[in-house]
């Protein structure tokens, strides 16, 4: 199936790892063109490096921004930066920030406001200029990649899951408000992904429960339905299809990707 991104520029924030970098091969392997954004400029090098190393991808369709998106004029230099190398975003794939999981006897004022910052505030402060961009142009598309934890409330991820149920609030309301000038706005729920972030989950897991990480990992995985955790792929794959042409009248839609561990509609 042709995905119709042959030369589209996508911007992905969290880019240099995890989710965000499984989109990131996966857009340019259907010929996009890439920015990544993130933190770490070490890191963004190495996922550069990383990607152009898959065969059939051109390292010059590959760009770095390095930008902490808890502050907004961080993520407007970094979306002019990438504008000038690749032309006006087509696609924006917000996956940058994770929230702290802690328990619930842990948690304070501060906790609360950090995973605003750390989850919400680094997706609304790319998203606000680039889909007013794409209003203006007439066309995008934007996929958020939020977290089951905003459906279902987790003891230790409270400040997490209310940034995540927020997101799926803002998505589902630019979906409305700029659908009429051409921009669809989805948004993506993952469960348990294998990533660097699954390890720190299970560790504030295993001590709610009184187990070791290990035990608190096999226990989560027997939930699952389909009995496995996820590949970032897996997720990337579904990103890539919300974002495409193939999907020209989904919007609004908040996509489910926790392998059934709750159903639900």
């Amino acid at each position: 199936m042709d995905l119709q991104l042959d030369g589209l520029h996508v911007l992905i924030t969290g880019g240099s790892k995890g989710i965000g970098l499984a989109c990131a091969a996966v857009f340019l392997q259907e010929g996009a063109r890439v920015s990544l954004v993130a933190r770490d400029p070490d890191a963004l090098a190495q996922a550069a490096r990383t990607l152009a190393r898959a065969p059939g991808v051109d390292a010059a369709h590959i760009g770095v921004h390095a930008a902490d998106l808890k502050q907004p004029a961080a993520a407007q230099a970094a979306l002019d930066a990438a504008e000038q190398v690749f032309g006006p975003v087509d696609v924006l794939v917000n996956s940058a920030g994770a929230a702290r999981r802690t328990a619930p006897a842990a948690l304070d004022a501060q906790a609360w406001h950090e995973a605003m910052d750390a989850k919400y505030f680094t997706y609304i402060h790319m998203l606000d200029p680039v889909v007013k961009r794409m209003g203006a142009r007439g066309r995008g598309a934007v996929v958020n990649v939020v977290g089951a934890g905003g459906k279902v409330a987790s003891p230790i991820h409270m400040p997490g899951g209310a940034a995540n149920a927020a997101l799926m609030l803002v998505s589902a309301g630019m979906a409305a408000a700029y659908g009429p000038q051409g921009v669809r706005v989805n948004a993506v729920n993952p469960g348990l992904t294998l990533t660097t972030r699954l390890q720190e989950g299970m560790a504030a897991d295993a001590a709610l429960q009184g187990i070791d990480t290990a035990q608190a990992l096999e226990r989560a995985t027997a939930r699952l339905p389909l009995g496995r955790i996820a590949d970032p792929e897996e997720i990337a794959h579904a990103v890539v299809f919300l974002a495409s042409a193939r999907a020209s009248y989904i919007t609004g839609a908040i996509l489910a990707m926790d392998g059934a561990v709750t159903p639900m509609i």
